[in-house]
């Protein structure tokens, strides 16, 4: 089912719970089941803790447009008591939910029957002093904000400050800076659109805030460029404070060079350092004091660089795959096709293919290394590039923050691995 799809993954801070967002507007976190200490293989599996709608199917009236209910992206709030909050959107609306836990149950109203019915005040009688009493676990999602009427186009990123009381919101054209609290206005801090659409040659793919500063944020272009921007200097920051791009090799140049540039995701590193970007063959490490060139460069599957054509035909081409890091900033993940995924060490330099499938998913199964093998001698085992499954694509994956836990959105499967253990959830 394509509502099935999953289209957003993300670890809270502490990396306790998963949320995921699919097709269908649905949002599901996962809880990690506490460690036990008598079975040596049971490291703390993550089960189904809470479902819940997010987004509804819309439509807008004034320009005839269907608003999908998909989740584009899911963004935890920093925890500041029991509960936790996380922000999800849609291409027009950004929610705020709250996660809470109930246990207890009040009992004994005064002026209420068991059935909560209110009683007739005359035959209350004598007063008592209302009891919690144990109750099975629930969760409770509840909507406490939403924030809409903001963006013209498609929102395509949300990003929670380090001052934990704003956010901001990014669409092709635009990013806005909310209050979290505050849901009639938001500000607008980029803006893009040129005054006549015709002259239009580059659109916003990603933002996000820096880590640690929080009047610093970045935003990749569909132009392969990176734009640092310092919101001290100005209320509109469309004047950046540091671009960050690659002057291209004139030798690689070819029709698809502008499509296979456009940067589909951006993150910054946990020290603040860094830079990781994701393009259509490769990931990017940036230095944020060094903007004429990347520190490094890997290649993701550089075998398809004869494919283009095809791939183009396909649409496979304008592919979003996203880019993370590991919870030190000395690994970063990305996915490719064929249900496959990369790996690059930044210490050792080694690099590896591993695949997210039924066969690797069962308990205590160790990930094979795959190979994919682009003409010439073929080893045993290794997979031609002809019979890759472009339809299997893993465009979405997370870290765990502290440890080595990854989350791999293959399809509508989200299969998660571990250094000791791996599982698999539908």
């Amino acid at each position: 089912m394509l509502a099935d799809i999953i289209s957003t993954v993300e670890f809270n801070q502490t990396g306790e719970l998963l949320a995921t967002g699919d097709k269908g507007g649905r949002v599901v976190i996962f809880q990690r089941e506490p460690e036990c200490n008598n079975e040596p293989y049971c490291q703390g599996e993550y089960n189904v803790y809470s479902t819940f709608q997010s987004h509804e199917p819309e439509f807008d009236y004034l320009k005839s447009l269907e608003i999908e209910e998909k989740i584009n992206k899911i963004r935890w709030l920093p925890q500041q008591n029991a509960a936790h909050f996380l922000l999800s959107t849609n291409d027009k609306t950004i929610k705020l939910w709250k996660v809470s836990e109930r246990d207890k149950r009040p009992e004994g109203y005064n002026l209420k029957d068991e059935e909560g019915r209110l009683k007739d005040v005359s035959t209350v009688t004598s007063l008592q002093v209302p009891v919690l009493k144990p109750m099975d676990l629930m969760v409770e999602v509840s909507p406490r904000r939403v924030f809409a009427n903001a963006h013209t186009y498609h929102v395509n990123s949300i990003s929670v400050n380090s001052d934990c009381e704003t956010y901001m919101s990014a669409d092709d054209l635009r990013i806005n800076l909310w209050h979290l609290a505050i849901t009639d206005r938001s500000f607008n801090i980029v803006d893009i659109k040129p005054a006549n659409m015709e002259e239009l040659t580059e659109v916003i793919t990603a933002a996000e805030f820096h880590p640690h500063h929080c009047h610093l944020f970045v935003y990749s272009s569909s132009k392969g460029t990176l734009r640092l921007c310092d919101m001290r200097a100005a209320a509109l920051c469309d004047k950046h404070a540091k671009l960050f791009e690659e002057p291209e090799d004139p030798s690689n140049r070819s029709f698809f060079s502008e499509i296979i540039s456009s940067i589909s995701d951006v993150k910054f590193s946990h020290s603040g350092r860094y830079l990781l970007t994701r393009d259509y063959l490769t990931v990017k490490v940036w230095d944020l004091n060094m903007e004429n060139k990347p520190m490094e460069t890997y290649q993701v599957h550089d075998y398809l660089r004869s494919k283009l054509c095809s791939l183009y035909e396909n649409d496979c081409i304008f592919d979003k795959f996203e880019c993370a890091w590991n919870g030190s900033d000395s690994v970063i993940m990305t996915g490719a096709y064929n249900n496959f995924f990369r790996m690059f060490d930044r210490n050792t330099k080694r690099d590896v293919t591993l695949e997210a499938s039924r066969e690797s998913s069962k308990p205590r199964a160790v990930l094979k290394p795959r190979r994919v093998c682009a003409g010439g001698k073929r080893r045993k085992d290794d997979i031609s590039v002809d019979s890759l499954d472009f339809t299997k694509k893993i465009l979405h994956t997370a870290w765990h923050p502290a440890e080595n836990i990854i989350a791999i959105a293959a399809t509508n499967n989200l299969y998660i691995f571990q250094d000791k253990v791996n599982s698999e959830m539908h």
